[in-house]
């Protein structure tokens, strides 16, 4: 027998709970029976995204949501600023391509997060610009962007957006929509959300409604106006994923009852629990200066093998843990501390680590690594 654990940052692990919730028998979408679970997981996305204004779901990924504030908020031959720190930072990029935008790329060496004085200095630039696209947390290097310094920068600008990735970020550290005056931000259901992939949360400021007004993109499935004006009855467009919004319903309800300020604190806690752990064994942060709080990425060892480090990980220790991508593919490794994840989780991640550096053949002295972490992860108790 081996127990199996899920710790990479997407797909990450469904409550007990939230499982048995989705596995009731299925329900008619249009019924009252289901607009009221709909209606109150929207209610409560609120909560979550600290805005007082509409949260829309869909069923799609994150990704969805992403294209959905290009072709909503936006028109063919558009300027928009896209901070390129990442895979992720990238994916925004071409998703303007696509839509017939023009990105001015603002590219940042990936480890570090992007200097909001480098921002200000390309809109001074080029003031035609009309979005900043930026992740709140960028996945691929574990790196925090500065969005309430982004923020200051565009809501100053009634012809200027601040566009959000916030699917690593939602609900595992401040990103309050209101008071910073983000303009639109989303969020996917299977990260910090404790869901199975398939729906994408996705809210927009007054004034990126009003840009939703203007554009002249074109959209069919991915209208926010059109899901905007059902929601206010309670359900959506098109056919929803009923079992994942019965799930979102639950998970909301959990979030509500623990806190968001304490759930930003438990991701907090474990966060820095990981990245102690992975410094006492000596190994680099990718993101020293900037790390997010959803996951840690560490550099491995000069002459191992990441991708295999992983593997090994995955089928011989049964913890699953993420590699790098791109430059970085076989040279990091990436530890996922978000969502349904808590204190021996941690302890569980890092003793693989140790175990698995050691078979690999690196000095290891096991238990270092946990002792570390478990230092900072007392503070919960």
């Amino acid at each position: 027998m081996k127990k199996t654990y899920l710790l990479a940052p997407g797909p990450t692990p469904v409550p007990e709970t939230v499982n048995l919730a989705m596995a009731a028998p299925m329900v008619h979408h249009r019924t009252p029976q289901f607009s009221k679970i709909f209606g109150e997981a929207a209610e409560d996305a609120k909560y979550l995204f600290q805005t007082q204004n509409d949260v829309l779901i869909l069923a799609a990924t994150g990704t969805g949501g992403m294209e959905g504030c290009i072709t909503n908020l936006f028109s063919p031959g558009d300027k928009l600023l896209v901070v390129n720190a990442g895979k992720f930072g990238e994916r925004w990029g071409k998703l303007c391509e696509a839509y017939g935008m023009t990105p001015v790329w603002l590219n940042v060496e990936w480890g570090q997060a992007v200097d909001p004085k480098e921002v200000q200095a390309v809109l001074d630039q080029e003031p035609d610009i009309r979005g900043v696209l930026v992740q709140a947390s960028e996945t691929s290097t574990a790196v925090a962007h500065p969005i309430e310094a982004l923020s200051k920068i565009t809501r100053q600008r009634d012809d200027l957006l601040l566009v959000v990735d916030g699917i690593t970020g939602v609900g595992v550290f401040p990103l309050p929509m209101d008071e910073w005056g983000i303009d639109a931000m989303v969020t996917g259901s299977q990260k910090a959300l404790q869901l199975p992939p398939g729906l994408t949360l996705v809210a927009l400021s007054d004034k990126a409604w009003k840009f939703a007004d203007q554009s002249t993109c074109p959209h069919f499935y991915f209208d926010y106006k059109k899901e905007r004006k059902n929601l206010q009855n309670k359900t959506s467009a098109y056919t929803p994923a009923v079992s994942l919004v019965i799930g979102l319903q639950a998970v909301l309800k959990g979030v509500k009852e623990e806190g968001l300020e304490n759930v930003h604190q438990r991701h907090n806690r474990l966060a820095r629990a990981t990245r102690a752990g992975a410094q006492a064994l000596g190994l680099g942060l990718i993101a020293p200066q900037a790390p997010a709080d959803s996951l840690t990425g560490v550099f491995v060892p000069e002459g191992i093998d990441g991708a295999k480090l992983v593997k090994s990980l995955r089928d011989d220790f049964g913890v699953t843990l993420a590699g790098g991508q791109d430059q970085w593919k076989g040279k990091i490794i990436r530890i996922a501390h978000l969502g349904y994840v808590d204190t021996f989780d941690i302890v569980v991640a890092m003793a693989a680590l140790e175990m698995a550096l050691k078979k690999f053949g690196h000095p290891v002295e096991l238990g270092k690594g946990v002792a570390a972490a478990q230092e900072i992860l007392m503070e919960a108790y």
